[in-house]
């Protein structure tokens, strides 16, 4: 069996608590092997967790602690771990510390959808007001619901359209195949005309080739490592959406570590955060450079790509799109409270009002 899958079964076999608070209760003593926590990160193979995550479990935390506290992390793609599954496993101390898509988190629980909503934010500096705007509901709704303690809020660069044949804006796609990721993507697609088709991340490739697809919303940087750049000609750099991600905590996983220790993750988490951030920013800037072949494009494989800059129209339809179909049919699988939610948190700094329920 894999490391990953020993990982994971040692997780389901102790049901998680047993195991991680035994480990919680007492820091490794002056000379002895480290006190290990089990943890399980965002998704493999992309910077986000191979630079960041990763080395801070295993190398930063073991530093800071002088010695005394390290962790095991594996990613949850690689742990037979659905993403849908992640807050309830979390709720369940199966998985003690965990990081969960937003995206995939939202199929269960709508109200995490909130910040990442397609066509909410078209760039960084919109992503960053959403979410300081709706983290204290995020850190509420994952408390009281879940029994999560959230710590922090990572994200992955921006998801933008990939595809086959030219088109000069958002107004040009009714018709299309258009490979999505989350239910709010499915309806940003469907309100423009075209027609949704939820894919993995792996498959998108062979939709491609197989003409199963005319276009695709992915990462701008990861769309240039499974080679969209070789199957497709333009790109639209206005952001459809980001891929959030929580990490959190079973409370009483966390609770029942050393006050110290849970004081130094406090402090420490997030300047991990930041740099995630820093890093998902970088990327989504070098990931356009590389598809297209411009100068800023160091680490990717330079395309030919056409850039489709965002018109004005683009930027209304935008705004139409999250205000009408978007918001309405999130607040649909959402329910009551969710639009007085809406109204308080992120409303406001958007102008958009979402009607009262009813």
């Amino acid at each position: 069996m894999c490391k990953a899958g020993l990982f994971v079964r040692g997780l389901f076999a102790a049901l998680g608590l047993s195991a991680a608070l035994a480990a919680a209760a007492q820091p490794a003593a002056a000379g002895s092997a480290p006190q290990r926590l089990k943890v399980v990160g965002g998704l493999a193979g992309v910077n986000q967790f191979t630079r960041h995550e990763e080395p801070f479990w295993t190398e930063t935390l073991l530093r800071l602690t002088g010695g005394q506290w390290s962790a095991e992390i594996v990613p949850f793609d690689r742990a037979g771990i659905r993403g849908q599954e992640m807050l309830q496993l979390m709720q369940l101390g199966v998985v003690p510390f965990g990081t969960a898509l937003v995206s995939q988190s939202a199929v269960g629980e709508p109200l995490v959808a909130a910040p990442d909503l397609a066509g909410l934010n078209p760039d960084m500096a919109a992503l960053r007001r959403s979410v300081a705007a709706y983290r204290p509901q995020l850190a509420k709704t994952l408390r009281e619901r879940h029994g999560v303690e959230l710590l922090a809020v990572y994200t992955y660069p921006a998801q933008v359209l990939f595809c086959k044949k030219a088109f000069n804006g958002l107004g040009d796609l009714g018709g299309r195949r258009i490979r999505v990721a989350s239910p709010p993507q499915a309806d940003w697609v469907e309100a423009l005309g075209a027609t949704p088709v939820t894919i993995g991340f792996a498959g998108i490739v062979d939709g491609m080739r197989q003409g199963n697809l005319d276009c695709a919303i992915t990462g701008t940087m990861s769309g240039n490592t499974i080679g969209l750049h070789e199957l497709t000609t333009h790109i639209h750099p206005m952001a459809v959406s980001w891929g959030l991600a929580l990490f959190g905590a079973n409370r009483a996983a966390w609770n029942a570590l050393p006050a110290e220790l849970r004081a130094l993750l406090q402090r420490e988490l997030p300047k991990l955060e930041q740099a995630i951030w820093a890093e998902s920013d970088r990327e989504t800037g070098e990931g356009l450079a590389c598809n297209t072949g411009a100068a800023g494009c160091v680490s990717g494989k330079r395309g030919r790509m056409v850039e489709v800059r965002a018109s004005a129209d683009d930027e209304q339809r935008r705004r139409q799109l999250l205000s009408g179909p978007v918001l309405g049919r999130w607040l649909q699988r959402c329910g009551a409270g969710c639009a007085e939610v809406w109204n308080q948190t992120l409303g406001t700094p958007w102008g958009i009002t979402a009607p009262a329920s009813r």
